[in-house]
C-alpha cells in the first residue's frame, strides 16, 4: 500500500498520468559516465521504464535537441519526479521543439536518483556540463543555463548555489513549480525524504535549503508557481525570489492564481502562453547580458 502510494504521488509530482503519446526524438543522447561514475547511489536492479517517466535511474544520460542555427544559448534540463522518479519526456522532451526553435541547444538530464545519497544527482549535473562545454564549439554555445521543474527544480537551484568552481555554475537558471527549502512547513516531504534519506541532521537540512545559500554570484532566475499548488507550496519559490533579491541578484517570480502542479508540458494550462512569452523575452535578455 505505501508503495502505491508513493508511486501516485510521484505520478502528481512529475505531470499528467500518460503512459504512451509521442514525443519527440532526440538528435543525439549521451551516456554521462561511460568508464563509470564517481559516486554510487546504491540503487540495483534494470531501470524502469514507464514510457513518459524512469525509475531506478543507475546510468544517467543527456538527450541533445539541437536547432537548425543556434543563438548561442544552452539549456541543461532537470525534470521532476520527486527525486523517486525521473519525467524525462513529459517535463524534457515535450518542450523541446519550443527551444530549439528559437535556436537554443536543448539538454535533457535523465539523471540518477539520491537514494539518500545527495551528491549523486548533482554529480550528473556538472559531468553534464562538462559535456556540453567541450561541445560549445560545436553547438554554438556562449552561455550555458539549467533549468528543472519541482525536484528537478531544487536540482537546478542546487547547482546554481552549490557550485565550487567557475565551470560549475550556471549563467541562468529557470525554475517550473520548484522544491527549494527542505523546511517541514513548506517542503514536499517525498523529496526531502529521497535526496537525504531518513531522519537527517538540521545542517543537512540547511545545506540543501537553497534559499540558505543564494550569494550574489546566484546567477538570474526565471521562476514559476501557482498559488494553489498543493504538492510543492508557492512559498518555496517566494522564499527563494526573496533571498534572490536581498543579494542583489536579477530574478523574476511568475506567481499563477491555478493550475496546481506538474503543467509544463500541459497544452491545457491556462497561462501556457503567458509564461512562454515572458520566458522567451526574458531569454533573449541573457543574450544581451
Amino acid at each position: 500500500m505505501k508503495k502505491a502510494i508513493l508511486f501516485f504521488a510521484a505520478l502528481l509530482l512529475g505531470g499528467s498520468i500518460v503512459l504512451a503519446q509521442p514525443f519527440p526524438k532526440p538528435d543525439r543522447i549521451i551516456n554521462l559516465w561511460p568508464d563509470g561514475a564517481p559516486t554510487d547511489n546504491g540503487l540495483t536492479g534494470p531501470e524502469k521504464d514507464y514510457g513518459n517517466h524512469v525509475s531506478n535511474v543507475t546510468k544517467p544520460t543527456l538527450a541533445l535537441f539541437l536547432p537548425e542555427k543556434s543563438n548561442g544559448l544552452a539549456i541543461l534540463v532537470c525534470p521532476g519526479g520527486g527525486y523517486v522518479d525521473v519525467w524525462d519526456k513529459t517535463e524534457g522532451y515535450f518542450n523541446s521543439k519550443w527551444y530549439t526553435d528559437q535556436g537554443i541547444v536543448y539538454a535533457v538530464l535523465k539523471y540518477r536518483l539520491p537514494n539518500g545519497h545527495p551528491e549523486v544527482p548533482l554529480d550528473d549535473v556538472h559531468e553534464a556540463m562538462r559535456i556540453l562545454q567541450a561541445h560549445a564549439d560545436e553547438y554554438g554555445i556562449k552561455k550555458l543555463g539549467i533549468a528543472g521543474c519541482s525536484a528537478g527544480g531544487h536540482l537546478a537551484a542546487t547547482a546554481s548555489t552549490h557550485f565550487t568552481a567557475p565551470a560549475e555554475r550556471p549563467d541562468f537558471q529557470i525554475l517550473f513549480y520548484p522544491v527549494i527549502s527542505l523546511d517541514a512547513s513548506i517542503t514536499h516531504a517525498g523529496s526531502s525524504f529521497y535526496l537525504l534519506g531518513r531522519d537527517p541532521s538540521q545542517a543537512l537540512l540547511d545545506a540543501y535549503s537553497n534559499e540558505k545559500r543564494v550569494t550574489s554570484d546566484t546567477p538570474p532566475a526565471f521562476i514559476m508557481a501557482n498559488s494553489d499548488d498543493g504538492l510543492v507550496p508557492c512559498e518555496n519559490s517566494i522564499r527563494y525570489y526573496e533571498a534572490l533579491r536581498a543579494n542583489g541578484v536579477s530574478a523574476a517570480l511568475h506567481i499563477y492564481p491555478e493550475g496546481g502542479h506538474g503543467w509544463a508540458d500541459h497544452t491545457d494550462f491556462p497561462y501556457r502562453s503567458a509564461w512562454m512569452n515572458d520566458l522567451r523575452i526574458w531569454l533573449a535578455k541573457q543574450l544581451e547580458n
